[in-house]
């Protein structure tokens, strides 16, 4: 029998001297006003709870920024649950893979539950990018520099499989690398050694997956990268609730510091 899981949905923020970087946005203003906007089907099977106060308009604004600070946002991939912020930065450069901005303008019919096109009616600034053209090879994965001149180094690390276009997000931090895995793994335990997973968790990643295996073989690339280059790259995923405590934890203690 299936139990229910406890997930989050976890955002980045980046700060630099022009402005900030947002790795995706969570449920928006709009979601939280109107939750039925995001489709039965993910009401019924996730039983969402979006709230203005968790919204990461507010939670910048409750740390003295405003939605204009918000220069980039860039997308681990458009589902639902992580692009519902983006009307509320609408001056924001929005990166995202073209396969995956092909996949959410034109779903397949199994694709369009996760998409929910409200999401963008607002019409973003739209920056595509290509894994293809001019990557480079980042810890045996390969990447796509972007936001040029941003002090803080920040790649899209292609890991398809959960959806057409999903990729992760490399951000520099000091002398390491913080890796936002989007929705490679939803579990702490999938990238541990020996793997383990709840098994709710397990069962909603493969019927969303747009190709399972290709999922389940960065998964295990992501293990090894944790096993090899744990030192120098943490991993973290967008729906895990024990990562997200431990980097806010992190956070606290560098603020104290």
């Amino acid at each position: 029998m299936l139990e229910k899981a406890h997930i989050v949905c976890h955002c980045l923020a980046i700060e630099g001297a022009d402005g900030l970087i947002l790795v995706d946005t969570g449920f928006g203003t709009d979601d939280a006003r109107n939750p039925k906007q995001l489709g039965q089907p993910f009401r019924a099977l996730m039983a969402p709870q979006p709230t203005l106060a968790e919204t990461a308009l507010q939670q910048l604004e409750a740390l003295g920024f405003s939605a204009g600070d918000v220069k980039h946002v860039v997308t681990t991939h458009l589902d639902l649950d992580h692009t519902g912020g983006l009307p509320d930065f609408p001056q924001a450069e929005v990166h995202v893979l073209a396969t995956e901005l092909e996949a959410a303008f034109n779903p397949k019919l199994n694709e369009r539950a996760r998409y929910v096109a409200s999401h963008w009616r607002h019409g973003p600034r739209w920056v595509e990018h290509r894994a293809e053209q001019g990557g480079d090879s980042w810890f045996g994965f390969e990447s796509v520099r972007i936001v040029p001149g941003f002090e803080t180094e920040v790649l899209m690390v292609p890991l398809v499989g959960h959806s057409r276009g999903h990729t992760g997000v490399a951000v520099r931090n000091g002398e390491g690398w913080l890796l936002h895995c989007g929705d490679s793994y939803f579990n702490h335990g999938q990238v541990e050694s020996p793997p383990s997973c709840p098994p709710v968790i397990g069962f909603y990643q493969r019927i969303l997956a747009a190709d399972n295996a290709a999922r389940v073989a960065n998964t295990e690339r992501l293990r090894e990268l944790a096993a090899t280059h744990g030192d120098e790259v943490t991993l973290l995923c967008s729906h895990d609730p024990r990562e997200l405590e431990r980097e806010q934890a992190r956070a606290a203690a560098a603020a104290t510091a």
